[in-house]
């Protein structure tokens, strides 16, 4: 059977950063060409970012992309890699759609082209388009309507992006029809907790239902909320891996395959779906026989929750430097919310660009400065503690507040430090709240939810502590210290607004808050469902009475890394004014 080496690049893209991205794709090309390749591939519109949004609906983007996209074409030629065909994501729009009620304007397409010979040998679009989750493209793109197939080598390669995997029907039947000798999807699939199993599952089905190789390359790095973990994965057509990169790490999977030889007459007309096969050659004949020498490797898995605190370290890395910020501020209460996140900036960039600031009122307690201060010499981070009792004596001798709006003013002053440090130093600020408080409303607005991102915003309090105890434990593992104290860890948790109070004051005890939270948020599950699950009928309808009343401070909460299926972000979308309210039937 004829051999085909492929080089699989898993990628870190910016958003609207053509040059760079193109830059980052050229040296990546290189580092293909230098170890033999014989087919380059990038992930779904690795040249443009993803997702872009609504820059999909913006012209002068949509050009900017299919100019920069020639350009890239041209200087890959230029760089001695004319002949080396490159599979590059990138945005593009239809010819032929006229304009027309229900399409985008303009009829964007989220595209694919193969780059050879310094032109642009072939187009393609994404056939099923998501409309689920994070996913809106049916608002911005068209779907495409042919099965794209490049001849390599004397094989037959066919061609999808991301979701063509994921829904029944279209491409992977459609190459089988085909006979194509290899399936190459390119990818921009989000990172979810347990998702790396799906997506093999996923690989190893479309395998089967193709009936031959897959190649399934993902895009790793962060954009906004979403992370990308990589984990591209090749599986042979039994749906056997072969080969599988690392999770959330940059880099080239580089591996050699002995594939089926393409029929004598390329295929042609339709098949499947309608699909009309698009074939193009850019090298007929096998390649002479070589010694295959590059297997692609198999990375381990990193277990439950290193993955999850890979992905917050990451997702707050990749928004940090993306946006241009080098540095960030905490307020550190001696918490475990707080401590974690101070964890997982210094991991993300390091503890001298962490600003860790106690900010003590009458009513905190003297081990909430002290775990502070010992969290801040267990990483190194940058500390100082600055008191808010004169501020807040001076509001309380003005206004003479009580009950909650005097615990609230208490936070609402740190806020204002907190930004007023920001300004004058060049941090950006780090909200702690975790999803759990969120769900119920337990922040105080302008208070601890000021910030320009939360990292933890996604993860449950339950979570919190397994992954400080997770991270503690790696540390030990590697002869380190373990960065988070172990009475952080240990003590009840508080709000610390009044004396004595604890959280379970005013909440549940958090595993069972978390789990009707689990089935209320992320499962979308009633009343009635829950009860069902087990929990006690009076305290759900509490607790969704909780969640649905705070969706007006949710609103107002930084962006934050998603790691659920169902984050509070563009995923769950609920209307603020709303009279609708869950009850549990007797």
């Amino acid at each position: 059977m004829p051999q085909l080496r492929l080089a699989l690049n898993q990628i870190d893209s910016t958003v609207g950063d053509l040059a760079g991205n193109a830059e980052a794709i050229v040296h990546w090309t290189r580092h293909s060409a230098e170890q033999g390749a014989h087919l380059v591939a990038f992930p779904e519109m690795a040249l443009t970012g993803y997702p872009v949004e609504d820059l999909a609906l913006r012209s002068s983007f949509v050009h900017a992309s299919r100019d920069a996209l020639h350009a890239l074409a041209a200087r890959l030629k230029d760089e001695g890699f004319g002949e080396l065909p490159v599979v590059v994501g990138y945005l593009d729009r239809t010819e032929e759609a006229k304009p027309r009620f229900g399409q985008p304007a303009g009829a964007p397409r989220n595209a694919a082209a193969v780059l050879h010979g310094g032109e642009v040998a072939l187009t393609f679009s994404k056939h099923h388009l998501p409309n689920y989750g994070v996913f809106d493209e049916f608002r911005y793109f068209v779907p495409g309507e042919t099965l794209p197939i490049v001849r390599v080598h004397g094989v037959d390669v066919a061609l999808a992006i991301c979701e063509d995997l994921w829904q029944d029907g279209g491409r992977v039947p459609a190459t089988r029809s085909a006979g194509a000798g290899m399936l190459l999807s390119i990818n921009a699939s989000p990172y979810e907790q347990n998702k790396d199993d799906q997506r093999l599952e996923l690989v190893r089905k479309r395998a089967q239902e193709a009936g031959c190789t897959t190649a399934y390359l993902a895009m790793i790095g962060g954009q906004d909320e979403l992370v990308f973990d990589g984990d591209s994965i090749v599986v042979d057509k039994d749906g056997e891996v072969i080969a599988r990169a690392p999770q959330f790490a940059e880099g080239c999977v580089v591996l050699d395959l002995e594939l089926p030889a393409a029929a004598p007459v390329p295929p042609s007309g339709v098949v499947d779906d309608g699909l009309r096969i698009e074939h193009i050659t850019v090298s007929e004949e096998p390649l002479p026989a070589y010694e295959a020498e590059l297997s692609g490797g198999y990375a381990e898995r990193l277990d439950d929750d290193e993955e999850v605190y890979s992905a917050l370290v990451v997702g707050l890395r990749a928004y940090a430097a993306k946006n241009g910020f080098s540095s960030v501020l905490i307020g550190l209460s001696g918490g475990i919310d707080s401590a974690l996140t101070a964890a997982i900036a210094c991991d993300a960039l390091g503890a001298r660009n962490v600003y860790g600031v106690a900010m003590p009122s009458r009513y905190s307690s003297e081990h909430s400065i002290s775990d502070a201060e010992e969290l801040a010499r267990r990483t190194g981070l940058n500390f100082r503690t600055v008191s808010i009792a004169p501020m807040f004596d001076a509001y309380m001798g003005s206004l003479g507040l009580t009950g909650l709006a005097e615990e609230n003013l208490q936070s609402r002053l740190r806020g204002t430090m907190l930004m007023a440090i920001s300004n004058q130093e060049g941090h950006i600020v780090l909200a702690p709240g975790n999803k759990s408080e969120l769900a119920v409303g337990y922040s105080t607005l302008y208070g601890d939810s000021v910030g320009a991102y939360g990292p933890i915003k996604d993860v449950y309090k339950t979570a919190i502590f397994r992954l400080a105890r997770w991270r503690n434990r790696a540390a030990q593992e590697r002869g380190q210290t373990p960065p988070i104290p172990e009475n952080s860890i240990s003590k009840p948790p508080s709000a610390e607004l009044r004396p004595d109070q604890v959280d379970t004051d005013s909440l549940p005890d958090y595993p069972v808050l978390d789990g009707i939270l689990e089935l209320y948020v992320d499962r979308d599950q009633g009343a009635d469902a829950i009860v069902a699950a087990g929990f006690d009928r009076e305290l759900v309808t509490k607790t969704l009475r909780m969640v649905d009343t705070a969706e007006y401070k949710r609103r107002q909460y930084p962006p934050g890394t998603k790691i659920s299926a169902k984050g509070f972000g563009k995923d769950r979308r609920l209307p603020i004014t709303n009279r609708w309210r869950e009850t549990a039937s007797g």
